[in-house]
């Protein structure tokens, strides 16, 4: 689903594969890159033994053209791609395969699956540092994030985290990494260059509201462009909060977002935070500064949305 952010109305849809989840602009601004899984949905604790055969097919990396929006080319990102980043010089793609612990390394020139890197169980969120030389996979089985140098793709560091985490954001200097953690309400902060926690963000709201909503659930995170505040989106509890960047400190709480909130992402000019709620099937338009929801923007036809990405 395309939003154009001047009017936010819906411009468009484009189809792009099964099971569309992480989504990333390339380097230079030319095409958007989504990851496609052709596995059954199955939820946490679910029976595999019951779900239908997985379409090995359909697993890869969409590529669409964003000057025609269409969907140019599909390249293999290894078994079941969830998330991914791309390379600093845009020649690479980085991708978290759940179902192999892996993560594969695909070459953008070969279109084809270069490396593979063995991580901790059901890797999820991948981020590239901001300097290009690291690349960090949350691990929701070990409750890890590895640290995977770049250039030799060997693995650097191993940070113990929150419980299942999800995702990572760097500050923009890069010394700092985020890392949400689902299960046990935290963001933990690492020293990106040693690759050590040094703090844990405890995270917290519902308070007055009713009926009470379930607890903060870290999931997504988002840097505003000045790298002065981390926002944090926390799933079935609808809302999303606010750390301080240079205190490491929560700061604020937004309430009642959406429903399951997950993906998110700031506007350009950082006054706007956008939202992807699964449940409700919506994205919503936040005031950055206020937490106040300007608008829900409903997906039409559905849908659950699940990650989002600005272009600039």
């Amino acid at each position: 689903m395309v939003i154009d952010a001047n009017t936010t109305e819906v411009v468009e849809r484009i189809q792009v594969g099964k099971r569309p989840r992480g989504i990333r602009i390339s380097r230079d601004g030319k095409q958007l890159y989504v990851a496609l899984s052709g596995s059954p949905i199955n939820p946490p604790g679910g029976d595999e033994s019951k779900l239908p055969p997985p379409d090995r097919s359909a697993d890869g990396i969409g590529i669409v053209d964003l000057a025609t929006h269409k969907l140019v080319k599909l390249i293999p990102g290894g078994q079941d791609p969830e998330s991914f980043d791309v390379s600093l010089d845009g020649s690479q793609i980085f991708v978290s395969n759940e179902e192999t612990s892996e993560m594969s390394v695909i070459d953008l020139a070969k279109g084809a699956v270069t490396h593979r890197v063995k991580v901790g169980g059901e890797p999820e969120g991948v981020t590239v540092r901001p300097d290009g030389k690291v690349v960090y996979v949350t691990c929701e089985g070990d409750h890890s994030v590895y640290a995977i140098d770049t250039t030799t793709y060997a693995v650097v560091g191993k940070v113990s985290v929150g419980m299942r985490p999800r995702s990572v954001v760097f500050s923009n200097d890069g010394t700092t990494a985020f890392v949400t953690g689902e299960v046990d309400s935290t963001v933990t902060v690492v020293d990106a260059m040693t690759h050590k926690p040094t703090a844990t963000v405890k995270i917290t709201g519902g308070a007055g509201i009713q009926p009470p909503p379930p607890p903060p659930l870290p999931m997504g995170l988002a840097i505003t462009p000045d790298g002065t505040r981390v926002f944090v989106s926390n799933g079935r509890a609808m809302s999303v909060s606010v750390i301080d960047v240079p205190t490491r400190k929560l700061v604020g709480t937004y309430e009642q977002i959406g429903q399951r909130v997950w993906g998110i992402a700031a506007s350009v000019d950082g006054r706007k935070i956008y939202t992807a709620n699964g449940r409700s099937g919506d994205v919503s338009i936040v005031d950055a500064a206020t937490g106040k929801v300007e608008k829900k923007v409903s997906t039409g036809d559905g849908s659950s949305p699940w990650g989002i990405v600005v272009s600039r």
